[in-house]
Protein backbone atom coordinates (compact mmCIF):
# COMPACT_ATOMS: atom_id res chain seq x y z
CA UNK A 1 0.00 0.00 0.00
CA UNK A 2 1.36 3.35 -0.65
CA UNK A 3 0.02 6.45 1.57
CA UNK A 4 0.60 9.90 -0.17
CA UNK A 5 0.28 13.32 1.36
CA UNK A 6 1.22 16.75 1.57
CA UNK A 7 0.93 19.26 4.11
CA UNK A 8 1.99 20.23 7.75
CA UNK A 9 2.26 17.96 10.37
CA UNK A 10 -1.46 17.73 10.80
CA UNK A 11 -1.48 15.49 7.73
CA UNK A 12 1.76 13.65 7.88
CA UNK A 13 1.06 12.24 10.99
CA UNK A 14 -2.39 10.45 11.12
CA UNK A 15 -1.18 8.53 8.30
CA UNK A 16 1.97 7.68 10.16
CA UNK A 17 -0.29 6.34 12.53
CA UNK A 18 -2.75 4.28 9.88
CA UNK A 19 1.04 3.19 8.33
CA UNK A 20 2.41 1.30 11.57
CA UNK A 21 -1.48 0.32 12.02
CA UNK A 22 -1.53 -1.83 8.49
CA UNK A 23 2.23 -2.87 9.04
CA UNK A 24 0.94 -4.54 11.85
CA UNK A 25 -1.83 -6.47 10.44
CA UNK A 26 0.93 -7.04 8.05
CA UNK A 27 0.57 -5.36 4.84
CA UNK A 28 3.65 -3.53 2.95
CA UNK A 29 3.65 0.22 3.38
CA UNK A 30 5.64 2.74 1.53
CA UNK A 31 4.41 6.42 1.93
CA UNK A 32 5.21 10.12 0.16
CA UNK A 33 5.79 13.13 2.24
CA UNK A 34 6.97 16.81 1.81
CA UNK A 35 10.89 15.78 2.82
CA UNK A 36 11.27 18.02 5.34
CA UNK A 37 13.67 17.15 8.49
CA UNK A 38 10.80 16.52 10.28
CA UNK A 39 8.76 14.23 8.72
CA UNK A 40 11.71 12.04 8.31
CA UNK A 41 12.45 11.96 11.74
CA UNK A 42 8.64 11.19 12.17
CA UNK A 43 8.28 8.23 10.25
CA UNK A 44 11.11 6.59 10.95
CA UNK A 45 10.73 6.81 14.37
CA UNK A 46 7.68 4.57 13.94
CA UNK A 47 9.62 2.57 11.16
CA UNK A 48 7.83 3.11 8.42
CA UNK A 49 10.07 3.77 4.84
CA UNK A 50 9.58 7.33 3.71
CA UNK A 51 10.46 8.34 -0.01
CA UNK A 52 10.01 12.40 0.11
CA UNK A 53 8.50 14.08 -2.68
CA UNK A 54 7.62 17.46 -3.45
CA UNK A 55 9.43 20.63 -2.02
CA UNK A 56 9.56 21.30 2.10
CA UNK A 57 6.45 22.91 3.71
CA UNK A 58 7.88 24.87 6.02
CA UNK A 59 9.33 27.20 3.92
CA UNK A 60 5.85 27.70 2.42
CA UNK A 61 3.64 27.75 5.26
CA UNK A 62 5.78 30.39 6.77
CA UNK A 63 6.25 32.23 3.96
CA UNK A 64 3.33 32.83 2.15
CA UNK A 65 0.14 35.30 3.38
CA UNK A 66 -2.68 32.95 4.69
CA UNK A 67 -5.21 33.29 1.35
CA UNK A 68 -2.43 34.78 -0.83
CA UNK A 69 -2.52 33.36 -4.20
CA UNK A 70 0.93 34.73 -4.93
CA UNK A 71 2.94 31.74 -6.76
CA UNK A 72 -0.41 29.63 -6.69
CA UNK A 73 0.64 28.38 -10.76
CA UNK A 74 3.97 27.25 -10.01
CA UNK A 75 3.31 25.49 -6.91
CA UNK A 76 0.84 23.71 -8.17
CA UNK A 77 2.37 22.36 -11.22
CA UNK A 78 5.12 21.19 -9.18
CA UNK A 79 3.09 19.07 -6.59
CA UNK A 80 1.19 18.03 -9.33
CA UNK A 81 4.26 16.73 -11.45
CA UNK A 82 6.03 15.27 -7.91
CA UNK A 83 2.95 12.97 -7.94
CA UNK A 84 3.11 12.08 -11.43
CA UNK A 85 6.84 11.77 -11.30
CA UNK A 86 8.64 10.41 -7.73
CA UNK A 87 5.21 9.68 -6.62
CA UNK A 88 4.24 7.60 -9.66
CA UNK A 89 7.58 5.59 -8.93
CA UNK A 90 6.89 4.62 -5.45
CA UNK A 91 3.31 3.48 -6.34
CA UNK A 92 4.24 0.85 -8.83
CA UNK A 93 3.05 -2.91 -7.47
CA UNK A 94 0.97 -1.09 -5.09
CA UNK A 95 -2.69 -2.29 -4.41
CA UNK A 96 -3.96 0.62 -2.49
CA UNK A 97 -3.01 4.52 -2.70
CA UNK A 98 -4.58 6.56 0.39
CA UNK A 99 -3.64 10.64 -0.57
CA UNK A 100 -4.38 12.90 1.28
CA UNK A 101 -3.50 16.56 0.60
CA UNK A 102 -4.57 19.74 -1.88
CA UNK A 103 -6.82 19.13 -4.58
CA UNK A 104 -3.68 19.22 -7.35
CA UNK A 105 -1.88 16.14 -5.09
CA UNK A 106 -5.11 14.23 -4.52
CA UNK A 107 -6.26 14.45 -8.03
CA UNK A 108 -2.88 13.23 -9.41
CA UNK A 109 -2.99 10.80 -7.07
CA UNK A 110 -5.73 8.72 -8.31
CA UNK A 111 -4.73 9.60 -11.65
CA UNK A 112 -1.74 7.77 -11.10
CA UNK A 113 -4.17 4.96 -9.50
CA UNK A 114 -6.19 4.84 -12.43
CA UNK A 115 -3.22 4.70 -15.06
CA UNK A 116 -1.56 1.66 -12.50
CA UNK A 117 -5.22 -0.62 -11.91
CA UNK A 118 -4.67 0.24 -8.23
CA UNK A 119 -7.36 1.23 -5.47
CA UNK A 120 -7.56 4.81 -4.67
CA UNK A 121 -9.22 6.50 -1.51
CA UNK A 122 -9.52 10.28 -0.33
CA UNK A 123 -8.82 10.48 3.29
CA UNK A 124 -10.03 14.02 4.66
CA UNK A 125 -8.69 14.97 8.33
CA UNK A 126 -11.75 17.78 8.26
CA UNK A 127 -15.03 17.67 7.62
CA UNK A 128 -15.41 21.54 5.98
CA UNK A 129 -14.25 20.40 2.36
CA UNK A 130 -17.30 18.02 2.25
CA UNK A 131 -19.81 19.32 -0.28
CA UNK A 132 -22.80 19.28 1.59
CA UNK A 133 -25.86 21.97 1.53
CA UNK A 134 -25.52 22.59 5.14
CA UNK A 135 -22.19 24.27 5.37
CA UNK A 136 -20.59 26.43 2.77
CA UNK A 137 -17.20 25.47 0.81
CA UNK A 138 -13.78 26.44 2.12
CA UNK A 139 -12.52 29.73 -0.29
CA UNK A 140 -10.13 28.92 -2.55
CA UNK A 141 -6.85 30.94 -2.64
CA UNK A 142 -7.57 34.14 -4.79
CA UNK A 143 -10.73 33.53 -5.16
CA UNK A 144 -13.31 34.53 -2.16
CA UNK A 145 -16.84 33.40 -2.00
CA UNK A 146 -19.29 36.10 -3.13
CA UNK A 147 -20.81 38.21 -0.09
CA UNK A 148 -24.58 37.79 0.29
CA UNK A 149 -24.62 34.33 -1.47
CA UNK A 150 -26.38 31.88 1.20
CA UNK A 151 -27.67 29.26 -1.10
CA UNK A 152 -24.93 26.81 -0.15
CA UNK A 153 -25.52 24.35 -2.96
CA UNK A 154 -25.22 27.18 -5.52
CA UNK A 155 -21.62 28.23 -3.38
CA UNK A 156 -20.37 24.35 -4.10
CA UNK A 157 -21.38 24.70 -7.72
CA UNK A 158 -19.51 27.47 -7.92
CA UNK A 159 -16.25 25.98 -5.95
CA UNK A 160 -16.20 22.72 -8.43
CA UNK A 161 -16.19 25.75 -11.43
CA UNK A 162 -13.21 27.48 -9.40
CA UNK A 163 -11.64 23.94 -8.86
CA UNK A 164 -11.74 23.24 -12.88
CA UNK A 165 -10.68 26.77 -13.82
CA UNK A 166 -7.64 26.64 -11.48
CA UNK A 167 -6.40 22.92 -12.21
CA UNK A 168 -8.53 21.07 -14.67
CA UNK A 169 -6.24 21.81 -17.43
CA UNK A 170 -3.08 21.36 -16.02
CA UNK A 171 -4.05 17.73 -14.78
CA UNK A 172 -5.12 17.41 -17.81
CA UNK A 173 -2.21 18.05 -19.90
CA UNK A 174 -0.68 15.83 -17.43
CA UNK A 175 -3.25 12.43 -17.52
CA UNK A 176 -2.52 13.32 -21.39
CA UNK A 177 1.19 12.93 -21.39
CA UNK A 178 0.17 9.70 -19.15
CA UNK A 179 -2.03 7.85 -21.85
CA UNK A 180 -5.20 9.00 -19.45
CA UNK A 181 -8.30 10.52 -20.78
CA UNK A 182 -9.45 14.26 -19.61
CA UNK A 183 -11.19 14.69 -16.21
CA UNK A 184 -14.12 16.59 -16.48
CA UNK A 185 -15.12 17.50 -12.93
CA UNK A 186 -11.28 17.62 -11.39
CA UNK A 187 -12.85 18.07 -7.70
CA UNK A 188 -15.67 15.59 -7.74
CA UNK A 189 -12.88 13.36 -9.43
CA UNK A 190 -10.41 13.88 -6.26
CA UNK A 191 -13.17 13.12 -3.73
CA UNK A 192 -14.75 9.75 -4.91
CA UNK A 193 -18.67 9.60 -4.22
CA UNK A 194 -17.07 7.69 -1.39
CA UNK A 195 -14.35 9.77 0.52
CA UNK A 196 -12.96 8.50 3.88
CA UNK A 197 -13.29 11.39 6.99
CA UNK A 198 -10.58 10.73 9.33
CA UNK A 199 -12.44 12.30 12.42
CA UNK A 200 -14.16 11.66 15.05
CA UNK A 201 -18.34 11.47 15.43
CA UNK A 202 -18.34 13.05 18.55
CA UNK A 203 -15.80 15.82 18.13
CA UNK A 204 -16.57 15.84 14.05
CA UNK A 205 -20.47 14.65 13.42
CA UNK A 206 -20.68 14.49 8.79
CA UNK A 207 -22.36 17.02 7.37
CA UNK A 208 -24.93 15.53 5.35
CA UNK A 209 -23.98 15.47 2.43
CA UNK A 210 -24.49 13.40 -1.03
CA UNK A 211 -21.58 11.52 -0.82
CA UNK A 212 -21.33 7.99 0.85
CA UNK A 213 -18.97 9.11 3.53
CA UNK A 214 -16.81 6.09 5.24
CA UNK A 215 -15.93 7.99 8.56
CA UNK A 216 -13.49 6.08 10.22
CA UNK A 217 -12.77 8.16 13.70
CA UNK A 218 -9.84 10.05 14.11
CA UNK A 219 -6.01 8.67 13.33
CA UNK A 220 -3.96 8.61 16.10
CA UNK A 221 -0.22 7.77 16.12
CA UNK A 222 0.61 6.18 19.92
CA UNK A 223 2.86 7.80 21.38
CA UNK A 224 4.40 6.34 24.18
CA UNK A 225 8.11 8.47 24.53
CA UNK A 226 8.47 9.73 28.01
CA UNK A 227 8.16 13.23 28.48
CA UNK A 228 11.36 15.15 29.00
CA UNK A 229 12.77 15.20 32.93
CA UNK A 230 13.70 18.56 32.79
CA UNK A 231 9.49 18.84 31.77
CA UNK A 232 8.16 16.62 34.13
CA UNK A 233 10.10 18.59 36.80
CA UNK A 234 8.54 21.54 35.69
CA UNK A 235 4.70 19.56 36.52
CA UNK A 236 5.71 18.29 39.50
CA UNK A 237 6.68 21.34 41.49
CA UNK A 238 3.16 23.43 40.96
CA UNK A 239 -0.78 22.86 39.78
CA UNK A 240 -0.70 21.88 36.47
CA UNK A 241 0.11 24.50 33.95
CA UNK A 242 -1.46 26.11 30.93
CA UNK A 243 -0.30 25.10 27.67
CA UNK A 244 0.11 27.36 25.22
CA UNK A 245 1.12 26.15 21.56
CA UNK A 246 0.27 26.64 17.59
CA UNK A 247 1.61 24.10 16.41
CA UNK A 248 2.63 24.15 12.41
CA UNK A 249 0.94 27.36 11.84
CA UNK A 250 2.77 30.83 11.75
CA UNK A 251 1.78 33.70 13.83
CA UNK A 252 1.89 37.51 12.39
CA UNK A 253 2.90 38.49 15.81
CA UNK A 254 4.81 35.66 17.92
CA UNK A 255 6.68 37.71 20.48
CA UNK A 256 3.00 39.60 20.79
CA UNK A 257 0.98 36.61 21.03
CA UNK A 258 3.27 34.54 23.73
CA UNK A 259 3.42 38.15 25.93
CA UNK A 260 -0.48 38.07 26.19
CA UNK A 261 -0.25 34.07 26.53
CA UNK A 262 2.18 34.44 29.53
CA UNK A 263 0.34 37.42 31.11
CA UNK A 264 -2.94 35.68 30.72
CA UNK A 265 -1.96 32.79 32.79
CA UNK A 266 0.16 34.26 35.40
CA UNK A 267 -3.31 36.68 36.03
CA UNK A 268 -4.97 33.79 36.57
CA UNK A 269 -1.85 32.37 38.98
CA UNK A 270 -1.13 29.75 36.31
CA UNK A 271 1.94 28.44 35.01
CA UNK A 272 3.32 27.74 31.44
CA UNK A 273 4.33 25.13 28.87
CA UNK A 274 5.09 27.25 26.04
CA UNK A 275 5.30 25.26 22.74
CA UNK A 276 7.78 26.61 20.10
CA UNK A 277 6.46 25.23 17.04
CA UNK A 278 6.47 27.03 13.67
CA UNK A 279 5.30 30.24 14.83
CA UNK A 280 8.91 30.11 17.09
CA UNK A 281 7.17 31.39 20.22
CA UNK A 282 10.04 31.89 22.97
CA UNK A 283 9.60 32.82 26.68
CA UNK A 284 8.80 36.29 27.43
CA UNK A 285 11.65 36.29 30.13
CA UNK A 286 13.31 33.81 32.67
CA UNK A 287 11.23 33.71 35.13
CA UNK A 288 10.79 30.10 36.30
CA UNK A 289 6.89 29.97 36.22
CA UNK A 290 7.28 29.32 32.11
CA UNK A 291 8.90 26.46 30.50
CA UNK A 292 9.58 25.88 26.60
CA UNK A 293 9.31 22.58 24.72
CA UNK A 294 10.02 21.97 21.27
CA UNK A 295 9.10 18.45 19.97
CA UNK A 296 7.03 16.66 22.50
CA UNK A 297 4.70 13.83 23.52
CA UNK A 298 1.07 15.81 23.52
CA UNK A 299 -1.10 12.78 24.45
CA UNK A 300 0.97 12.78 27.75
CA UNK A 301 1.75 16.24 28.23
CA UNK A 302 -2.06 17.25 27.88
CA UNK A 303 -3.35 14.67 30.42
CA UNK A 304 -1.40 16.67 33.02
CA UNK A 305 -2.32 20.65 31.86
CA UNK A 306 -4.64 22.44 33.07
CA UNK A 307 -6.12 23.87 29.86
CA UNK A 308 -4.55 23.97 26.28
CA UNK A 309 -4.59 26.65 24.31
CA UNK A 310 -4.09 26.29 20.72
CA UNK A 311 -4.91 27.37 17.16
CA UNK A 312 -7.54 24.66 16.20
CA UNK A 313 -6.07 22.22 13.70
CA UNK A 314 -7.75 18.80 13.69
CA UNK A 315 -5.01 16.61 15.55
CA UNK A 316 -4.73 19.13 18.21
CA UNK A 317 -7.80 19.14 19.30
CA UNK A 318 -8.90 15.58 19.30
CA UNK A 319 -5.49 15.07 21.03
CA UNK A 320 -6.79 17.50 23.93
CA UNK A 321 -10.38 16.27 23.59
CA UNK A 322 -9.30 12.62 24.02
CA UNK A 323 -7.27 13.65 27.15
CA UNK A 324 -9.94 15.69 28.66
CA UNK A 325 -8.39 18.90 28.65
CA UNK A 326 -10.05 22.26 28.68
CA UNK A 327 -9.47 23.96 25.54
CA UNK A 328 -9.06 27.64 24.42
CA UNK A 329 -8.88 27.83 20.78
CA UNK A 330 -7.45 30.93 18.94
CA UNK A 331 -8.27 30.00 15.15
CA UNK A 332 -5.41 31.25 12.70
CA UNK A 333 -7.26 30.37 9.38
CA UNK A 334 -7.85 27.10 7.40
CA UNK A 335 -10.63 24.84 9.16
CA UNK A 336 -9.59 25.99 12.62
CA UNK A 337 -12.32 28.53 12.68
CA UNK A 338 -14.94 25.19 12.70
CA UNK A 339 -12.65 23.71 15.08
CA UNK A 340 -13.08 26.29 17.67
CA UNK A 341 -16.63 26.08 16.88
CA UNK A 342 -17.06 22.14 17.82
CA UNK A 343 -14.97 23.00 21.06
CA UNK A 344 -17.64 25.78 21.94
CA UNK A 345 -20.73 23.64 20.99
CA UNK A 346 -19.81 20.47 23.12
CA UNK A 347 -18.94 22.61 25.96
CA UNK A 348 -15.30 21.48 26.31
CA UNK A 349 -13.74 25.05 26.12
CA UNK A 350 -14.03 28.56 23.94
CA UNK A 351 -13.42 29.54 21.10
CA UNK A 352 -11.15 32.93 21.31
CA UNK A 353 -12.92 35.86 18.77
CA UNK A 354 -10.17 36.47 16.49
CA UNK A 355 -6.48 35.43 15.48
CA UNK A 356 -4.54 37.62 17.40
CA UNK A 357 -5.14 37.12 21.10
CA UNK A 358 -4.12 39.98 23.71
CA UNK A 359 -3.26 39.43 27.36
CA UNK A 360 -6.93 40.62 28.46
CA UNK A 361 -8.90 38.07 26.04
CA UNK A 362 -6.96 35.32 26.97
CA UNK A 363 -7.70 35.71 30.45
CA UNK A 364 -11.18 36.00 29.59
CA UNK A 365 -11.00 33.06 27.94
CA UNK A 366 -9.16 31.01 30.37
CA UNK A 367 -11.09 32.26 33.22
CA UNK A 368 -14.04 30.64 31.66
CA UNK A 369 -12.84 27.02 31.16
CA UNK A 370 -10.63 26.72 34.24
CA UNK A 371 -13.67 25.59 35.90
CA UNK A 372 -14.74 22.74 37.64
CA UNK A 373 -17.99 22.41 34.67
CA UNK A 374 -15.84 22.64 31.74
CA UNK A 375 -13.16 20.30 33.27
CA UNK A 376 -15.74 17.55 34.17
CA UNK A 377 -17.49 18.63 30.50
CA UNK A 378 -14.53 17.84 28.85
CA UNK A 379 -13.82 14.12 30.71
CA UNK A 380 -17.20 13.14 29.81
CA UNK A 381 -16.57 13.76 26.28
CA UNK A 382 -12.72 12.19 26.25
CA UNK A 383 -15.14 9.22 27.23
CA UNK A 384 -17.19 9.40 24.10
CA UNK A 385 -14.25 9.50 21.74
CA UNK A 386 -13.40 6.72 19.48
CA UNK A 387 -10.54 5.01 20.34
CA UNK A 388 -10.53 2.51 17.16
CA UNK A 389 -9.86 5.29 14.31
CA UNK A 390 -6.69 4.04 13.17
CA UNK A 391 -7.04 0.56 13.08
CA UNK A 392 -10.88 0.44 11.97
CA UNK A 393 -9.16 2.03 8.86
CA UNK A 394 -6.14 -0.24 8.70
CA UNK A 395 -8.40 -3.27 9.03
CA UNK A 396 -11.24 -1.64 5.85
CA UNK A 397 -8.03 -1.35 4.06
CA UNK A 398 -6.85 -4.40 4.12
CA UNK A 399 -10.45 -6.05 3.76
CA UNK A 400 -10.87 -4.25 0.12
CA UNK A 401 -7.15 -5.61 -0.87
Amino acid sequence: MLLSMYGARGSVEPMVGLAVRLRELGAEVRMCAPPDEEFAELSAGAGVPLVPVGAPVRPLVTTVVPGSAAGLARRMADLMDAQFGTMAAVAEGCDVLVATGPLPVTASARSVAEKLGARYVHASHTPVILPSPHQPPPARRGRPLPPGVKDNRALWELDARNANEMFGAALNARRAAAGLPPVAHVRDYAFTGSPWLATDPVLSPCPPTDLDVVQTGTWIRRDERPLAPGLVAFLEAGEPPVYVGFGSTPLREPVAVARAAVAAARALGRRVVLSRGWAGLDPVDGDEDCFAVDEVNHQALFARVAAVVHHGSAGTTATAARAGAPQVVVPQGADQPYWAGRVAELGIGAAHDGPVPTAESLSEALQAVLTPGTRDRARAVAGLTRTDGTPAAARRLLDAV
